[in-house]
């Protein structure tokens, strides 16, 4: 009994803290939260099978290939080095980054809605911390307004490193004066919302607007 007293009194004081912090900064991603990206929708032209395709990003275009160049490695540099290591795949592998602009599906319009709301609140600040080439990302500038709505983004192929390694969270604190536990991170891979805790910052693993809604509900963030 004294020990089920003891794990409800940390419980209280631990939703009590939770509840006390003010928030006053939102940081977002943006793959997979703000906007629709899926390499899929090339490869869906290429291969004539889901397994095929999983194959392939498995065995060569494979997901950390293309993370070194989200932290900053030349497009055209990777490409001619993996077309050298497989040649048999040289038309699948440049397909990757010459049509590029094809794996953009297009807004996460909900996500979008939920944004400006939070936009007009005069006591948030938001953010976007995204891992994103710098070669690609003007084309996401250009097509997608929102993303002119943060008072900041920071991009990992311009600072040469990328979620979830602690240096690029804290370069977006230290360069905009975030205070981490005042502070919500948001992103759909689970991986860097533990790297964002791992400095100090609060975590929401996305999975869907509506979710995310309740989530940021949990946290007084007025929503509606």
């Amino acid at each position: 009994m004294q020990f089920v007293l003891s794990i409800r009194v940390i419980h209280l004081r631990f939703k009590k803290f939770f509840l006390a912090t003010k928030i006053d900064t939102v940081i977002f991603d943006l793959g997979g939260v703000l906007i629709d990206w899926n390499p899929r929708y090339v490869y869906r032209t290429i291969f004539d099978t889901e397994e095929k395709i999983d194959w392939f990003f498995e065995n060569v275009c494979t997901n950390e290939w293309n993370e070194n160049q989200d932290a900053g490695y030349p497009l055209d540099k990777a490409t001619e080095e993996l077309v050298a290591k497989y040649p048999e795949w040289e038309k699948e592998i440049r397909a990757y980054y010459d049509r590029w602009v094809e794996m953009l599906g297009g807004s996460i319009q909900e996500t979008v809605e939920l944004l400006k709301v939070l936009k007009e609140k005069d006591h948030l600040r938001l953010f976007a911390l995204t891992n994103w080439s710098h070669e690609t990302f003007p084309v996401a500038l250009q097509r997608f307004d929102f993303l002119h709505w943060f008072d900041g983004i920071v991009v990992s192929g311009e600072e040469k490193t990328r979620k979830p390694f602690p240096e690029f969270y804290k370069t977006l604190l230290q360069r905009h004066n975030i205070n981490p536990s005042k502070a919500i991170f948001i992103d759909d891979n689970l991986r860097n919302v533990q790297g964002a805790e791992a400095v100090g910052i609060n975590g929401i693993h996305f999975l869907n607007p509506q979710q995310l809604k309740e989530e940021l509900k949990k946290w007084n963030i007025d929503v509606e």
